[in-house]
């Protein structure tokens, strides 16, 4: 069983950054090898994914964020990390983003409130 805990969002202006991390720790080895990632749901819509990340790092990104935004993923400890650097950020970034482990049954993390206004 795989636990999420995320930190980072907040408020920013437009065209700031902000950084989120997520920390997957748990019993067994198998979260290890987990696609790790974000999505995110703006207010009064669905839940997007946002961008993904293997083990080995090949990464997938959102449309509306490529260019923008950049994940990484730590694998060195017995936790497993992974971080979104959002730079430029727009009103429309504007949502709650979950963090998530695991791409067919996904665990998630308790998700981050992020905020772009001026």
């Amino acid at each position: 069983q795989v636990q999420l805990v995320e930190t980072g969002g907040g408020l920013v202006q437009p065209g700031g950054s902000l950084t989120l991390s997520c920390t997957a720790s748990g019993s067994g080895t198998s979260f290890r090898f987990s696609t790790m990632g974000w999505y995110r749901q703006p207010p009064g819509k669905q839940r997007e994914p946002v961008a993904s990340i293997t083990r080995n790092g090949t990464r997938t990104y959102l449309d509306s964020v490529k260019g923008r935004f950049t994940s990484s993923r730590d694998n060195a400890d017995a936790k497993i990390s992974v971080h979104l650097q959002m730079n430029g950020l727009k009103a429309e970034d504007t949502a709650v983003y979950y963090c998530y482990s695991g791409a067919r049954t996904p665990t998630w993390g308790q998700g981050t409130q992020v905020t772009v206004s001026s």
